[in-house]
């Protein structure tokens, strides 16, 4: 079974609110929220794939000094097999803006249940809560 690694990053703001991104209509899982990030190319480290996916997606720019890894998420979808390290990030430059047509959130850590998420996303939420 193929391993596709996806580096995930929860932003956190000034008010410890946390951003959720919404899967635009076209994708695979179009709807549920997700935090954001991406899949890491070749050459490519899980904080070099967030710093590159947090500029694409939002119009940021953060540094790997400033992400802090937290939790991962190991799911079996149909087709592949998920790793997902989930990265917190206090500091960036500029303001988290949709860059690419998908809804944006800020939400608490204990809100977070409250927006359908990918099952890869789901066990992430306690580590969050926990933190926050």
């Amino acid at each position: 079974m193929k391993i596709v690694l996806v580096s995930a990053c929860a932003l956190v703001d000034a008010d410890n609110r946390i951003l959720l991104a919404q899967r635009p209509a076209g994708k695979s899982m179009a709807g549920l929220w997700e935090f954001p990030g991406g899949k890491v190319e070749a050459e490519e480290t899980p904080e070099d794939a967030l710093i590159r996916e947090l500029q694409e997606e939002l119009g940021i720019v953060t540094w790997a000094t400033c992400l802090a890894p937290l939790s991962f998420a190991s799911h079996r979808y149909d087709d592949f097999h998920l790793l997902m390290p989930l990265y917190i990030c206090r500091k960036w430059d500029g303001i988290a803006r949709s860059q690419e047509n998908q809804n944006l959130k800020w939400v608490k850590a204990k809100q977070l249940r409250d927006y359908p998420m990918p099952p890869a996303d789901e066990p992430l939420i306690p580590a969050l809560i926990d933190l926050l």
